[in-house]
């Protein structure tokens, strides 16, 4: 969403030697569609832009090439949230937007996807991948106090340590093989 972070990506990119194999587009991700077919097609913690994971996987499928990959990073119910405010706490306003895990896994299926790799975080490496976010975005805003999202961000760093805590979500990546 920001160009800031854009950037940081095409650098990193440059950094890896891998820039001139990749392709960085800044724009609404809900309703995107590649110019050109793509071997990997990926949404990672963001199916909002398909209205949910199976609108996701269609809308990704528009931009894959026929044997291309796609990959989706979703989050699911380790358990049954006690409460409504659990729920919010996990990015959900409802329970029924997340599913758990053995349900995904048939959703996946039930929209014509091959699950053909998964990387289940346990809690200790879902607190190791989120936490230095949290101090990403701390770096971040010291440098961009004035920036469109800086305002969001913060409420961001607010409100997201005690939300994993609270939380009782995990996070499944799929990748899937088009038909």
């Amino acid at each position: 969403m920001s160009t800031v972070f854009l950037a940081s990506a095409r650098a990193r990119a440059l950094e890896l030697g891998v820039a001139d194999l990749v392709t960085f587009v800044h724009d609404d991700a809900a309703g995107y569609v590649a110019d050109q077919p793509v071997d990997i097609a990926s949404c990672i913690g963001a199916t909002w832009i398909g209205d949910g994971m199976p609108g996701t996987v269609e809308l990704l499928r528009r931009s894959l090439r026929p044997g291309g990959l796609m990959l989706i990073g979703e989050p699911y119910w380790r358990r049954e949230p006690p409460d409504q405010v659990t729920v919010e706490a996990c990015h959900a306003t409802t329970r029924d937007q997340l599913r758990p895990l053995p349900e995904l896994v048939e959703q996946f299926g039930e929209v014509g996807c091959d699950v053909v790799e998964m990387v289940l975080a346990d809690q200790d490496s879902w607190d190791r991948y989120v936490a230095p976010q949290w101090l990403n975005i701390r770096r971040w805003l010291d440098a961009n106090p004035d920036d469109e999202l800086a305002e969001e961000f913060r409420a961001e760093l607010t409100n997201a340590p005690a939300n994993h805590v609270l939380g009782t979500n995990g996070n499944i990546w799929v990748g899937e093989s088009s038909p």
